[in-house]
């Protein structure tokens, strides 16, 4: 699928380390998807009135306060494999009250409970958290800084303070069966494989490639890379390999980097 302006400007901003976005480096990118300029100065109105993105300067843009929760969350998957310890069988346990019944309230504004329901959703997901019992979400506490940590990240995306977050042990035999099935370990072994040699293949064959498809690819690829990694609930064993994980982890950062030089060099021409 192709991307929208909106969606590809907030991503070349969350993988550009804090630099600035041009109007014109904007405009290029999305035209080597087909996205007319109208569409992209169109998104970059909208997405700095909604306080996604914020100008710095004549023509450029940088991530806006709206944007910044989850930039920082997304910035964590460079060290995603350093951020774990040891996993002794407990649960890092997330409770949400119940929402209330469709049709429930009058005064209540159904645009607001979608945003907030996918806010929700979201936050959990980055977690990796999975819901075991209703408004019951656990993941393994293999994290560092276990709940307290979950607490403070689930709140920076945006999770009500509603949200109760605790250690669970000792799950009675039926709940820790199902705990522990609550993922596809075997499923996320191959997909650890499956994207690790895509990027393997593709960066042999990278400096043959034309700039702009090389761009363009590169964009495509890292991205659904990246965001594998993002939402990668980061199990211990004996519920993954954590040694698949890791040298999918290893082949993101070469690429990335390699990505980055690419559109180094893209921007440069765009603004000669």
């Amino acid at each position: 699928m192709l991307p929208n302006a909106r969606h590809l400007i907030l991503n070349l901003l969350l993988g550009a380390g804090g630099q600035a976005l041009s109007a014109r480096t904007a405009v290029a990118a999305c035209a080597l998807f087909g996205l007319r300029e109208n569409s992209v100065r169109v998104a970059l109105t909208r997405l700095a009135a909604a306080g996604m993105v914020e100008s710095v300067g004549r023509g450029s843009y940088r991530l806006g306060p709206r944007a910044s929760g989850l930039a920082a969350e997304v910035a964590l998957w460079r060290g995603a494999g350093t951020r774990l310890g040891d996993w002794q069988g407990a649960w890092v346990a997330v409770f949400t009250p119940p929402r209330a019944p469709a049709g429930a309230g009058r005064a209540a504004n159904p645009a607001a409970a979608r945003a907030a329901r996918r806010t929700r959703e979201r936050a959990l997901g980055l977690l990796g958290l999975r819901e075991l019992d209703r408004g019951l979400h656990l993941r393994p506490d293999n994290l560092a800084g276990s709940a307290a940590a979950v607490r403070e990240r689930l709140a920076r995306l945006g999770l009500g303070g509603d949200a109760t977050v605790f250690v669970a042990r000792d799950l009675d035999p039926v709940r820790e069966h199902r705990a522990r099935k609550l993922w596809d370990g075997a499923a996320l072994n191959r997909s650890y494989r499956a994207t690790r040699l895509r990027l393997e293949r593709w960066l042999a064959r990278a400096d043959r490639l034309p700039l702009a498809d090389a761009a363009r690819e590169s964009f495509t690829l890292g991205h659904d890379a990246i965001h594998q990694l993002v939402f990668d609930p980061l199990l211990p064993a004996p519920l993954v390999d954590p040694g698949a994980r890791q040298r999918f982890i290893d082949a993101v950062v070469r690429f990335d980097a390699a990505g980055q030089t690419i559109w180094k060099r893209f921007r440069e021409e765009t603004t000669a």
